[in-house]
């Protein structure tokens, strides 16, 4: 496994992490437990989940988990979503952050945490608010370091404006979206993170499946897939012409001797500006398959064919070499 510097900290990560929102939603403790498992003795160390995964199941089984594995990983959650039926029990309020961070290091079994992001953008709370509570968090040893996911490029930099004015500890890291078909970030989000010295660990390498091939034009999907039991994230992904992406490389995943998933998880890692992709297994061979190919990278040239093959279909003005 290879490990990559944290943004502009002296923390390294697994450039391949765990992502664990299958936990406690589609499978259960016993089947966590062996992916889990798998990860970490493969060299993962950066366990990815949520306070809203699986309404805290995600992170109450970990919780059971990790015990004496604990201090061998960085673990990472995220707050903003709802978490009860109170009018104060989402966003990004002191009032919610405090409370939040509690029950999730109570369902972690743990005294701290070591990235702690908020889920997405709050319009409705003064960024001020929310990195004053974060920044107090740091303080108070519960948390190590602070990230964003799902923020943009303009938002980014307006939270560091406002960390940079205060004194407060900043956001490290960002968290979005990657992946051969959804490339929206190569616009704006990768060239200040790369000025800023910003991680990014990127969720949806291999395109929610799609690229796995587990997909094809004109046929049903497996009965036993996400885009069959209808999730909405998956059918928008589809409206980019995803599955005529994933048929454009199958080819060169061939050439190189790799299988799909494979291809595309490396190329997301042979992309400048990425510390680490996320790998949201929800069975053990999600782990051993990749496990065999995380190391390759692409060369520049298999990026450029990449790009000539997959440029010319969906939408031109999202996807951006």
């Amino acid at each position: 496994m290879e490990y990559r510097k944290f943004g502009r900290t002296g923390l390294k990560v697994s450039a391949v992490s765990l992502g664990t929102m299958a936990f406690g939603r589609w499978i259960d403790e016993q089947a966590s437990a062996e992916i889990l498992d798998l990860a970490l003795d493969s060299g993962i160390n950066l366990v990815d989940t949520a306070n809203v995964y699986g309404e805290g199941a995600s992170e109450t089984i970990l919780g059971n988990l990790l015990k004496e594995r604990r201090r061998d990983i960085v673990l990472a959650t995220k707050v903003h979503g709802r978490v009860g039926e109170g009018v104060n029990d989402s966003g990004q309020s002191r009032y919610h952050i405090f409370k939040a961070v509690e029950d999730s290091l109570k369902r972690l079994k743990t005294d701290y945490l070591d990235l702690y992001q908020v889920h997405r953008f709050d319009p409705n709370t003064p960024l001020e608010e929310t990195l004053r509570a974060l920044d107090d968090l740091v303080r108070q040893g519960k948390v190590r370091y602070i990230g964003a996911s799902n923020y943009a490029a303009w938002q980014l930099a307006k939270a560091h404006g406002v960390s940079a004015l205060h004194g407060l500890h900043r956001f490290e890291s960002l968290q979005p979206e990657y992946s051969i078909i959804s490339r929206e970030i190569e616009k704006e989000i990768i060239p200040f993170v790369q000025s800023e010295n910003v991680g990014v660990i990127v969720y949806s390498p291999l395109g929610r499946g799609v690229l796995s091939g587990k997909y094809r034009a004109g046929e049903a999907p497996p009965a036993d897939s996400r885009l069959a039991k209808g999730e909405p994230r998956l059918e928008q992904l589809l409206k980019k012409n995803a599955i005529a992406i994933a048929d454009a490389v199958r080819p060169l995943a061939e050439e190189r001797g790799l299988a799909p998933a494979q291809y595309a998880l490396s190329w997301v890692l042979s992309r400048p500006g990425i510390t680490s992709a996320i790998l949201g297994a929800s069975k053990p061979e999600h782990i051993t398959e990749a496990a065999k190919a995380w190391n390759e990278r692409l060369s520049a040239e298999e990026l450029d064919k990449v790009d000539e093959a997959t440029l010319n279909i969906g939408n031109r003005e999202t996807v951006l070499s």
